[in-house]
């Protein structure tokens, strides 16, 4: 049976962002996501957070800036973070 279903176009944006290839079909990309989130209980309140993070244009960019930071060598290691905070973790 094939059903249509109706998203916004914001998720749909992040569905073709998460296409491995751009062919990939949105029924297939669904499944993908769907079996590599076996969907338990605690799987389910991880995938709502997931998409609360991914629709959340601040944090994206965040994330984003962190990762371009990161690439540019522009980081403190953990240890000496610990070390700064007089963490004993």
């Amino acid at each position: 049976m094939i059903t249509t279903i109706q998203v916004e176009g914001k998720v749909k944006d992040k569905l073709d962002e998460l296409k491995v290839h751009p062919r990939e079909s949105y029924n297939d990309l669904i499944i993908r996501l769907l079996e590599n989130n076996s969907l338990k209980d605690t799987s389910k309140e991880s995938l709502i957070e997931t998409i609360e993070t991914l629709s959340d244009p601040e944090t994206m960019r965040d994330i984003a800036d962190a990762l371009e930071n990161y690439e540019k060598g522009e980081f403190v290691e953990f240890e000496k973070l610990k070390k700064e905070l007089g963490l004993n973790v």
